[in-house]
């Protein structure tokens, strides 16, 4: 199972979901054969490199706001201490 092949939300995967799309208007009832398996196949690849993709960026980001969190937590002890 995928996610929903919308274009704006994948655009790392537009041309195979585009194929993927055709291959299944194309052949109708051979789509059920494994005409587009191969598509399928790719899409599914594609779709989780993007995945990992956005999990590194998300992880960087995470990172960067545990960084300044520690900062401002660190900078509210000190002022009362003082």
């Amino acid at each position: 199972m995928h996610p929903p092949l919308t274009l704006h939300r994948h655009p790392m995967c537009a041309e195979i979901i585009e194929e993927f799309q055709k291959c299944h208007l194309d052949h109708p009832v051979k789509k059920f054969f494994g005409e587009c398996t191969d598509l399928k196949i790719k899409l599914d690849r594609c779709f989780r490199q993007e995945k990992a993709l956005k999990r590194k960026a998300n992880f960087e980001e995470s990172k960067k706001f545990k960084e300044q969190l520690q900062a401002y937590k660190r900078e509210i002890a000190e002022k009362n201490k003082e």
